[in-house]
């Protein structure tokens, strides 16, 4: 084992998934001379589809990084999984529970080692109806800020096509998506990267909830436009707050006269 990782099980993965992944799905890849070969790196994605990790890791392995995912860890759970999971050295989160700063102490100790993280700073599959990123979660870029590690927004467009998002809206282009896993005919991956981020700006600032806050909207700004590049479309100036939707159709359902506490 080298720094939390068995090399013969990240290449045991390699050879099993890399010629599926080609069999599979067609792709269409921009930007891949972004992504930095070596050091700490951060690679910050959008979230259409529960397929959608296969396609990403797929893309950044071609570009020179083996992919770390944070996963559940219920999936650590599983007897098939674990072995892979562990040997690969993907990171287990820990959800409600007085373990969750584990999973981000021990993104930042892979990071600080040169590894290749991917997060999804939405925090779940968008719920956006037309498949726009949503307004992200500071976690990224408190981790990136905290260790210097270099941000990489990357998109990525086709995965909904495969296996639509099971808790996607039911309007919009989400409604038009037909639920279940769709193989044939084969679909086309397109994912493109960007250029790190210039966070300078940044150090020395304490990491403020306004300064993550700040950081992280640059971080999803970034995602949207690479979407709207692939899709040939502009992207929404406002992204979409599931949890601010969540408020308002709580309020409208609310009696007339009763008070939110």
């Amino acid at each position: 084992m080298s720094r939390g990782y068995s090399p013969a099980w990240r290449k045991f993965t390699i050879v099993i998934l890399r010629p599926l992944l080609y069999a599979l799905l067609k792709r269409e890849w921009r930007g891949r001379d972004n992504v930095p070969r070596e050091g700490g790196l951060i690679i910050a994605a959008n979230h259409i589809s529960e397929s959608d990790p296969l396609a990403l890791a797929h893309f950044v392995y071609e570009s020179g990084r083996y992919p770390v995912y944070l996963a559940k860890s219920t999936l650590f759970d599983v007897k098939l999984l674990r072995n892979v999971l562990r040997g690969t050295g993907q990171i287990p989160v820990y959800r409600d529970s007085a373990d969750a700063a584990l999973a981000l102490r021990d993104a930042e100790t892979a990071l600080l080692a040169g590894e290749c993280l991917m997060f999804y700073p939405e925090g779940s599959c968008t719920r956006d109806p037309e498949l726009w990123p949503m307004t992200g979660q500071t976690g990224v870029a408190r981790m990136a800020l905290k260790t210097g590690a270099k941000v990489v927004p990357v998109a990525s467009w086709g995965a909904h096509e495969l296996l639509p998002y099971k808790k996607g809206e039911q309007r919009g282009l989400a409604a038009t998506l037909k639920k279940g896993f769709h193989p044939f005919p084969r679909k086309t991956m397109r994912v493109i990267a960007g250029p790190p981020l210039d966070f300078s700006r940044f150090e020395g600032r304490p990491l403020t909830k306004a300064t993550l806050r700040e950081a992280t909207d640059e971080i999803m700004r970034a995602i949207a436009d690479l979407l709207g590049e692939l899709r040939g479309q502009e992207p929404p100036r406002e992204l979409y707050d599931h949890h601010k939707v969540l408020e308002e159709r709580r309020g409208a359902e609310r009696p007339a006269g009763e008070e939110a506490w």
